[in-house]
């Protein structure tokens, strides 16, 4: 597994405008997005990191939308050379984690260029006036270092953000595969 950080885009940034499809077609625009904090991760499907934390992330996602945080996911790999990331199997994964949040495909890639994306998962937490308050790691575990999978980093910082408070400034990258670059 080659370890490929986050770029740590710098807070204060403002959250990209896209549009994109999820993985049956639906377009979803980030003008369409509720009132709020919303979360932006980067995901896939076959990366070891992504699936050593996509239950816990699931369930993180499903806790925090009800408290008010929007949770989207975006699949930015090019998955005409790496097809476990289609959009067929996108919709696979999606029924298999439970997922209730829209999980996009972002073929051209720009969008996730467009935040500074560069490893799976990594992940922008965005406040209300969709300013970058968060980049950085779900928690500590990797594969096989035998860390609890708690998503405390995240958690910790969207707990802030919900409160109305910013998180502090000192967050450690996440670290996954590197975004599969066409």
């Amino acid at each position: 597994m080659a370890l490929t950080p986050s770029n740590m885009t710098p807070l204060g940034t403002s959250m990209p405008s896209f549009s994109l499809p999820d993985a049956s077609g639906t377009p979803l625009s980030s003008k369409d997005l509720p009132r709020g904090p919303v979360l932006v991760a980067f995901i896939c499907n076959h990366c070891p990191f992504v699936k050593h934390l996509a239950a816990e992330f699931s369930e993180f996602a499903r806790e925090y939308q009800e408290a008010g945080l929007t949770v989207i996911a975006i699949n930015s790999n090019d998955y005409a050379n790496y097809p476990d990331d289609s959009p067929d199997k996108m919709q696979e994964e999606i029924a298999a984690r439970g997922y209730v949040f829209p999980y996009l495909v972002d073929e051209s890639q720009e969008v996730a260029r467009a935040f500074g994306a560069a490893c799976t998962p990594d992940f922008f937490l965005f406040d209300a006036e969709r300013r970058l308050v968060y980049r950085g790691q779900f928690d500590d575990s990797r594969p096989g270092n035998d860390e609890p999978i708690n998503g405390k980093d995240l958690r910790a910082a969207t707990d802030l953000v919900l409160a109305g408070k910013k998180p502090v400034e000192n967050q450690k990258p996440s670290v996954g595969c590197n975004i599969k670059w066409k």
